[in-house]
């Protein structure tokens, strides 16, 4: 076998080390494939919501009385806020702007902390007011799903962090930047999926 034949089974054999037969690379497909299956976790309890939402008694908390509107609706507008600095942060990286990369990485970051916070906030009102996790099958459904979202950002948020971190360590460059859209595709399922939570159960409860 020639040398130049050689090199050319090598290349193939380090290309599908790293990618896969539709194009993408396996980490990238792998993440697809969680997001997939994400979707229909997510859907098994959107329609459990949709179920029990009304299963309250007539002296129980329901949506109309306990959702704040105004206030879940900026926690939403921060949200969403968050796709566009992630956009950026891989934006810059792709660019090997490692100071606007980790500027954007670290505002992605803050953003969902404030989500998350105001989703804590929530529960805590709704908690005080006397709507417990297991006071009715609203409750239930509701803090299972709305819950279940909120772990989703907090795991966001430490993927981001950690990148963050690689970053200031010199670790994390352009040639890297594959690492930052596999995240920030976890990114945007995160904030799409609350799109239709709060379209679903806050805009229109009945």
């Amino acid at each position: 076998m020639t040398d130049t034949a050689i090199d050319q089974t090598s290349n193939e054999h380090s290309d599908g080390d790293h990618g896969s037969t539709l194009g993408v690379s396996n980490d990238k497909l792998g993440m697809w494939v969680f997001l997939g299956s994400d979707c229909l976790l997510f859907g098994g309890l959107i329609s459990t919501y949709m179920l029990y939402k009304d299963r309250i008694g007539p002296d129980d908390l329901g949506p109309a009385e306990m959702f704040d509107i105004p206030f879940t609706s900026v926690s939403s507008f921060v949200l969403l806020m968050s796709s566009l600095t992630v956009v950026l942060a891989i934006t810059a990286l792709r660019r090997n702007d490692i100071r606007r990369s980790r500027i954007w990485l670290l505002a992605t970051s803050v953003l969902g902390a404030i989500f998350v916070g105001g989703q804590v906030y929530e529960f805590t009102v709704f908690y005080r007011e006397g709507l417990g996790y297991t006071t009715n099958l609203f409750g239930t459904s509701f803090f299972t799903l709305t819950g279940f979202h909120g772990v989703h950002v907090t795991v966001g948020i430490v993927m981001l962090m950690s990148l963050y971190i690689q970053s200031m360590r010199g670790k994390l460059t352009s040639g890297q930047s594959e690492k930052l859209e596999i995240i920030g595709l976890y990114w945007h399922f995160v904030d799409v999926v609350w799109i239709v939570i709060f379209t679903i159960v806050y805009l229109f409860p009945q």
